[in-house]
């Protein structure tokens, strides 16, 4: 299988492209310096969307200061073969999701903790979420694999969430798949 475009090593929103994720990491920190006593979820999610001769992935990085806005960027990558199988598509969305969430160090989350600790006694607080594309309900077709998607997500001490609370994933990534 040939690998992922060149292209998909960047980021773009409306406003920037070609973004690497070191300015997108500054974007999120100046978004988040901007109200540093808000409610902040920083969430990652992939959708995908199966072409004629190609597979897209489209990755979402959120974060939103809640009642107060967002701030948003995808990252895309294109599988040149239709991926037909639906668990390889969910699979590589979350490894995809999983790739972006490691770029959250451990040093990199505890810098965005720092700007809202000061505040915590004003309510401010930090979280970060990882959208997986599925469902458990029993019509959805990927709900045979919620289990071991959810399951990932966790081991990278990242909170999970499926539909319909993944809508990085369900509704923000997936308008940039088609």
């Amino acid at each position: 299988m040939k690998g992922p475009r060149p292209e998909s090593h960047l980021f773009k929103n409306l406003q920037e492209s070609r973004m690497s994720f070191e300015h997108v990491f500054k974007r999120i920190i100046e978004f988040m310096n901007a109200d540093p006593s808000g409610n902040f979820r920083l969430m990652v999610g992939t959708d995908s969307q199966v072409h004629k001769r190609h597979t897209v992935f489209i990755t979402g990085i959120v974060i939103q200061n809640e009642g107060k806005g967002v701030w948003a960027c995808i990252k895309k990558v294109v599988v040149p073969r239709k991926m037909t199988q639906l668990h390889e598509r969910i699979s590589l969305e979350l490894s995809l999701t999983e790739e972006i969430v490691a770029l959250f160090t451990e040093e990199r989350k505890n810098e965005l903790i720092d700007i809202v600790l000061p505040h915590i006694y004003k309510g401010a607080t930090f979280t970060m979420e990882g959208h997986i594309d599925i469902g458990a309900g029993k019509r959805n077709k990927t709900s045979e694999f919620v289990k071991e998607m959810v399951t990932r997500m966790e081991s990278m001490g990242v909170e999970p969430k499926i539909k319909p609370n993944a809508f990085v994933a369900s509704s923000y990534a997936n308008r940039y798949t088609k």
